[in-house]
């Protein structure tokens, strides 16, 4: 047994000592160097130059144009009827809320009748008076009862002049037990409930003024040199792109992130509803559309946090180079080159994510990347 296991342990390195001496490996592997076999078939096309128009992207949030706050405008009364809720499109003048009239009114006919009591003693102290002024000098009356009779008439004028007011007072209370809608809109919140005693001044609804939502964009200050009033933009949302114009630009920059805000006029297409606000949306600003040098989104590689391009190297042998690039703007499946590569180089669209500098390839339509004239 141990003599048949030297014999084979003897054959083995025999074996290997064949290898090792064996002309033919070594010049079969020179072979494929010489020749230079396709590590991968990859599909390539030259740049595309485009009109594409000038975007500068932002983010910001949908809100109301002009929010408007309806609040009671008397106290103590309580709410017998509520007519809107949230979402109501409502017109000018459209009643709201009415709240209980009885106390109103029953001090409306209270000052009513104050008026009349002020008018009857007026008529007594201007008959009195006038009967003074017709005896002044006769003797028949003393100069201080006289005065004492224009004093009463002064009197009587200026209560009736406070009854008046009073119950014009009285007349205004009544008239707000009924609450309008101050403008065309929609009611966006609610806090008016049936038979909730109300205080001055408490709230009851919101409004969005004429149902007009915009954009309230958020740019660093070195883009605003482009971005003035009448820029176009456009807002993406699940119902469509919704396109708009800039009505106006902060005066003054945020303390908190350094951005200026600028307001952007939503125009929804024809029966498209309004955008909801609250929502944080990504937009562009739109500008004239300029040459763009383009290629397809598969060509750009992201490496080490940087973007890449493989450029067909057909000179020598079948290889490519990879070179670093800048990106631009991006529309569909095509992405903007700003600079390294030229509109004439041949750039490989497919297979680029397992290349490599230098890797050797093949052309997907059969052509060996030795150029034109290896063809031939």
């Amino acid at each position: 047994m141990r003599e048949k296991n030297r014999t084979l342990t003897m054959m083995a390195l025999a074996g290997i000592a064949c290898l090792a001496f064996n002309p033919v490996v070594p010049a079969r592997a020179a072979t494929q160097a010489a020749t230079g076999a396709a590590a991968l078939t990859v599909s390539v096309a030259k740049p595309e130059v485009s009109q594409w128009p000038v975007l500068i992207p932002a983010s910001g949030r949908l809100a109301a144009w002009h929010e408007a706050l309806i609040a009671a405008e008397v106290g103590g009364l309580r709410i017998i009827d509520v007519k809107a809720d949230v979402g109501t499109e409502v017109k000018k003048g459209d009643l709201l809320v009415q709240f209980g009239a009885e106390t109103a009114q029953a001090e409306l006919e209270q000052q009513q009748a104050s008026v009349e009591q002020a008018k009857a003693d007026l008529d007594q102290a201007i008959a009195n008076a006038d009967r003074a002024r017709g005896l002044t000098g006769s003797g028949a009356i003393s100069s201080q009862q006289t005065t004492e009779y224009l004093i009463t008439e002064r009197k009587s004028k200026a209560a009736l002049a406070s009854s008046q007011a009073a119950l014009t007072s009285a007349q205004l209370t009544l008239d707000r037990t009924k609450v309008y809608a101050i403008d065309d809109g929609v009611i966006s919140e609610r806090s008016a409930s049936l038979g909730k005693v109300v205080t001055a001044g408490d709230e009851l609804f919101k409004l969005i003024r004429r149902n007009r939502i915009e954009w309230q964009a958020e740019l660093p200050v070195k883009r605003l040199a482009d971005v003035k009033e009448g820029t176009k933009a456009v807002v993406p949302t699940p119902l469509g792109n919704v396109r708009g114009a800039v009505r106006l630009v902060s005066p003054t920059t945020s303390t908190v992130n350094g951005r200026v805000t600028v307001y952007v006029a939503l125009n929804p297409a024809a029966g498209m509803p309004q955008p909801k606000t609250g929502i944080l949306v990504s937009g562009n600003f739109e500008f004239d559309p300029t040459d763009a040098l383009t290629v397809p989104a598969t060509a750009v590689t992201l490496r080490d946090g940087f973007s890449y391009v493989f450029v067909l190297n057909t000179k020598d042998q079948p290889t490519v180079t990879r070179k670093r690039v800048e990106t631009g703007r991006r529309q569909n499946d095509r992405v903007e080159i700003l600079s390294g590569v030229e509109k004439n180089e041949d750039v490989v669209i497919s297979g680029g994510a397992f290349l490599a500098d230098g890797s050797v390839v093949r052309v997907a339509d059969g052509v060996e990347a030795f150029g034109a004239e290896a063809t031939k």
